[in-house]
């Protein structure tokens, strides 16, 4: 199946700009120091974004106190959350997940900067949200 991917080319943008990071600071920098890196090489890029992006979360049409904050909004449509783990793990992931759900994007990518000089990144979109929901709905019914 030959299926287009929402977002290819920006997120194929995102993802070279932070090898660039990557190749220039190597590994073992804190998480901050590869935000601002990857916001230098976003600006070098001409990619356009918004850093610590709000993502306010709604109940019942009243949005709560309690938000989140998505690490790069880039091209107003796609989330950047950066990490610098060893290994990236479901919590991350479920992070990530939340972030789609209460912002309503649709993509999101999981950049990792980890300690080996290498990145490893996940692509997600929203209908992985949607499966997920659809498999608890049926489980939830069961019961």
């Amino acid at each position: 199946m030959d299926e287009e991917l929402l977002l290819k080319d920006e997120v194929y943008r995102v993802i070279g700009a932070a090898f660039a990071v990557m190749n220039e600071l190597g590994s073992g920098f804190l998480e901050a120091v590869y935000q601002e890196g990857m916001e230098l090489e976003l600006n070098l890029r001409s990619i356009p974004f918004e850093p610590q992006k709000l993502i306010y979360i709604n109940y019942k049409g009243i949005r709560l106190k309690k938000h989140y904050c998505a690490d790069l909004l880039c091209f107003g449509t796609l989330l950047v959350e950066l990490k610098v783990m060893d290994r990236l793990s479901g919590t991350e992931m479920a992070q990530v997940l939340n972030y789609l759900k209460a912002s309503g994007i649709e993509v999101a990518l999981l950049i990792n900067f980890a300690h080996n000089n290498k990145i490893e990144w996940t692509r997600t979109c929203e209908a992985k949200i949607s499966t997920h929901l659809s498999s608890l709905t049926a489980e939830s019914s069961l019961h």
